[in-house]
């Protein structure tokens, strides 16, 4: 570089940057509104035709257009922005931006003004909800209509925005609040409300905090055989708690620990254990084989098979469709999917089967009075006029219900209330043990109650979960369609047509052959060792078909894997029958009975077969999502090996699918 061209250098450098053009500042900034107006105009159509427009697109587009702006002399970010029809706020002054509705102008730090806007649109709110307390700034992207006379000024010169012959378009006025940081992550599936502002076509989107509650107890703990030879508990058909999880994993997260309750997980799936060939309506199996992560151990794997009565030989159901149709019910996987759900349902009803529909929020109301199943026009009718809004009365609505349930009843009819909702009980009765008192002294009118949970966000499922256990019902979690179809078409019978009642399940094992023992599951169905024999005491319905899971890992005397050390001077038990590992025995009764009947077998080793070589692999699924403490390093790659491998017959590719589960969850434990 020669000297002539240093110096001249040193001359820019140390002279002050010249102050830009007024009039080319006004120009620009009348420019890029209008051809800002224009294209968005093409993009989003009119307000009779309004079109969803993604906001990370407008976000995009607007940026480019800043960064082309800002590169003209003159023009600053913020004077660009306004000048556009867009307002910035930061988290370190909200205030920049200082809104006169009366006036409808918007004043900036900036020289710049402008009239650029309806005032209607102005008046609206410019800063975020007081409910965000992140630091990422925000931007509030609002569609204006230029007014034909709209101008801006900077520096005293005025510059028309439209000129004469130019044609003003109309907008979607609202406002899209967009993050520049990424946001914490929400709870999967979180719902949004829509909150109308002065203007009633503009919204702000407002995340809603996430309320759930899942229904659960500690894992169970190890059980030293010798101090506490029996368990006791009652089985469990429901399957909220794998739809749950799903729900989740799809939507990138791991489920909260609470709600896996692996006996769920496990009786999610059909199973093709051996038919019962006696008088009982069920058949218990039992088979004793090597636990998959622990070669030092075995799994008790006990299979229950519920008789399938022929479809002509069931009796005429009534059933009562107690809908949520509060506020909380509106976003899309709620109402709209249960009215979906119901209409699959229809098509499986006999002629002689009965329908009706009760509604509540702010307050309860008959939506469609009983009407014959084949009468599908008036039942779609009443289900396609349901709409969402107001609080929750819980409490009246399952009064309703069970009121008109009681005018519907016949003799030999089987009578049902569904309800559906997103647990979300505000109004009237809204503790679960209230609850739970007043539906058990309904259940035994002979009436049960089904509960079908929809969306997330604010689903209560430990509300859900009392209301199906002390109502003789079973509990569900519908998430698509697809699980409508499983829970409402292809279990049908099984969801809605009880064999047995009352199930308990008693296992007695032998100190002399297992040292330890540990239930998988069923923590929130445990009962006492007395509770087996005590008719008065609940437990679970068994329905047409179903089958029931449950296993043990059990610890056999001398094993390396024994966890507690031997008592000193405590004689060695022995037994007459040293060889068996335990004794099962399994209560229940007949419906409409008040009087249990029992069923005994006593059991030792086994043979695995695929069936309970897949329940393995779920039970090792579970375990990994809520505490994996006994699995010694055992993987989702393990369990997703075990289930691969022990598909069997899967006509509907639900095992398929858990194994897709898996490795989705195993990519987001790392």
């Amino acid at each position: 570089m020669n000297d002539f061209d240093l110096d001249d250098l040193k001359s820019a450098l140390n002279n002050a940057t010249p102050a830009p053009d007024p009039k080319a500042k006004a120009d620009n900034i009348a420019l890029a509104t209008k051809n800002f107006a224009n294209s968005q105009a093409a993009l989003q159509g009119s307000r009779q035709h309004p079109r969803p427009t993604s906001s990370s697109n407008i976000w995009t587009g607007t940026m480019n257009m800043l960064n082309h702006l800002t590169s003209r002399a003159g023009l600053t970010v913020t004077t660009a922005i306004v000048a556009c029809g867009f307002m910035v706020v930061t988290p370190q002054g909200r205030d920049l931006l200082n809104l006169d509705p009366t006036t409808a102008k918007i004043a900036t730090p900036e020289v710049a003004t402008t009239e650029a806007f309806s005032p209607d649109v102005v008046a609206a709110e410019t800063t975020a909800p007081a409910a965000r307390t992140e630091d990422a700034p925000v931007v509030i992207l609002r569609e204006a209509v230029p007014q034909a006379d709209a101008t801006v000024s900077v520096e005293g010169i005025t510059t028309p925005l439209l000129s004469q012959t130019d044609q003003a378009p109309e907008y979607n006025d609202r406002i899209i609040i967009e993050p520049f940081a990424v946001p914490a992550p929400r709870q999967p599936q979180a719902q949004g409300q829509i909150a109308p502002n002065d203007n009633a076509a503009d919204a702000e989107l407002m995340p809603m905090p996430n309320t759930e509650t899942f229904a659960n107890d500690a894992p169970n703990p190890l059980k030293i055989t010798s101090d506490e030879p029996v368990s006791t508990f009652s089985i469990d058909v429901d399957t909220a708690a794998y739809s749950l999880i799903r729900s989740s994993i799809t939507a990138g997260q791991l489920p909260p620990p609470d709600a896996v309750r692996i006996e769920e997980m496990i009786n999610y799936f059909p199973y093709a254990y051996p038919a019962p060939d006696g008088d009982a309506p069920f058949q218990p199996t039992v088979n004793v084989f090597e636990t998959p992560w622990n070669a030092d151990t075995q799994l008790v794997h006990i299979g229950i098979q519920g008789e399938m009565p022929s479809t002509d030989d069931r009796p005429p159901l009534n059933l009562v469709f107690l809908i949520d149709t509060s506020g909380s019910m509106e976003s899309a996987e709620k109402l709209p999917l249960l009215r979906q759900s119901f209409r699959l349902m229809l098509d499986n009803l006999r002629p002689e089967d009965e329908v009706a529909i009760v509604t509540y929020a702010d307050s309860t109301s008959v939506a469609l009075d009983p009407t014959a199943a084949s009468n599908r026009a008036d039942i779609l009718a009443a289900l396609n006029a349901l709409s969402a809004g107001g609080s929750t009365n819980g409490q009246g609505g399952i009064e309703a219900a069970y009121a008109l349930a009681e005018t519907m009843k016949d003799d030999g009819d089987v009578s049902r209330v569904i309800l559906a909702t997103d647990g979300d009980f505000n109004v009237g009765l809204s503790d679960p043990r209230g609850l739970e008192s007043y539906i058990e002294d309904k259940r035994d009118s002979g009436t049960y109650l089904s509960v079908l949970g929809f969306g997330r966000g604010n689903l209560q499922d430990a509300t859900m979960q009392s209301l199906a256990q002390n109502g003789n019902g079973t509990a569900a979690y519908i998430d698509t369609l697809s699980e409508a179809q499983k829970v409402l078409v292809d279990n049908l019978t099984g969801a809605l047509f009880p064999i047995a009642n009352d199930v308990k399940i008693q296992v007695e094992f032998n100190p002399a052959t297992i040292a330890e023992y540990r239930l998988i599951g069923y923590e929130t169905r445990a009962l006492a060792r007395e509770d087996f024999n005590n008719d008065a005491v609940d437990a679970g319905e068994l329905g047409a078909g179903h089958t029931v899971t449950a296993i043990f890992e059990v610890t056999p005397v001398g094993s390396p894997a024994q966890l507690s050390d031997p008592l000193r001077y405590q004689a060695a038990e022995t037994t007459a029958t040293s060889d068996e590992l335990g004794f099962l025995r399994l209560r229940y009764k007949a419906p409409g009975s008040d009087t249990s009947q029992l069923i005994e077998t006593p059991f030792t080793t086994g043979t695995p077969n695929t069936e309970a070589l897949f329940a393995a692999s779920i039970a090792a699924f579970g375990q990994l999502l809520r505490d994996d403490t006994y699995l010694n390093g055992y993987s989702f790659d393990d369990a997703i090996a075990l289930a691969n491998a022990n598909r069997g017959d899967d006509p509907f590719g639900y095992r398929t699918q858990a194994v897709q589960l898996m490795r989705l969850a195993g990519s987001l434990s790392n």
